[in-house]
């Protein structure tokens, strides 16, 4: 899909490259949380208490107080770099999340205001770039994907855009949510925070993001937050100096 969308070799190489990385990041995201509910369905019911916002594995803490090997146990050792999270509520489909990710971004090659092909450095339309999700969508449909993959698509662009951000804000969409219906939508719209397809690409700490999403609203910088508790933070300055890119802390 990438081969037949890309207008330039420049185009394919940024936007395919970035869902790629998007990819990974899901891949990292999901198997931690694979890992705590695996873990969480193993353990004896006392096992596990509440501290603040986060489901937390109480062997974790007791193994750290004394090093006893039988609370060893217990422990969830980080997966793929990421830290922290929460419970989720079941099994995330790593698999069809992956498929999302690697194609969430295929509509934002409408939306270049210069697409390459003229050896010319790419950038793109900023008043429809917010359209990208849906064109996204709609052509994943035309081209016989499943709804449940042409959703990825529509339903990642910032922390989920609600109807009344899209009246408030007076987005170029129809008036509707745009917002992730399971877990393995939510989790690629998560991902796809930590990289920028700006020319040239960079990554994002969480934190990073945070202050971007905050020009949005304090409660859009909130969602982002909340989402970071939900699903833990991959690993960002070991894959911006993996890819060789910048990173803004």
């Amino acid at each position: 899909m990438h081969r037949k969308c890309a207008q330039s070799q420049a185009a394919y190489d940024l936007i395919h490259t970035h869902c790629q990385i998007i990819a990974q990041i899901t891949r990292q995201l999901i198997h931690r949380q694979n890992a705590l509910f695996m873990r969480r369905c193993t353990l004896p019911d006392d096992a596990l208490e509440r501290t603040g916002d986060y489901p937390t594995l109480a062997g974790e803490r007791i193994a750290d107080a004394i090093g006893s090997p039988e609370e060893d146990r217990f422990v969830v050792p980080p997966t793929d770099g990421v830290t922290g999270g929460m419970v989720p509520p079941r099994y995330i489909d790593v698999e069809k999340a992956t498929i999302g990710a690697l194609l969430h971004d295929i509509g934002t090659y409408a939306v270049l205001k210069n697409d390459g092909s003229n050896g010319e450095p790419l950038s793109f339309d900023g008043p429809r770039y917010v359209e990208h999700g849906l064109i996204g969508y709609e052509l994943l449909l035309n081209e016989g994907y499943d709804e449940s993959i042409a959703e990825f698509a529509r339903n990642h662009t910032g922390c989920g855009l609600t109807r009344e951000d899209v009246i408030d804000q007076h987005l170029p969409l129809p008036p509707a949510d745009y917002v992730p219906v399971n877990l393995e939508q939510e989790v690629v719209m998560v991902a796809d925070k930590y990289h920028s397809k700006s020319v040239p690409p960079k990554f994002l700490t969480a934190s990073a993001y945070a202050r971007k999403a905050a020009r949005f609203g304090a409660e859009n910088k909130q969602r982002w937050l909340e989402l970071v508790r939900k699903y833990g933070e991959p690993d960002v300055p070991a894959l911006a100096e993996h890819y060789h890119m910048r990173l803004v802390d």
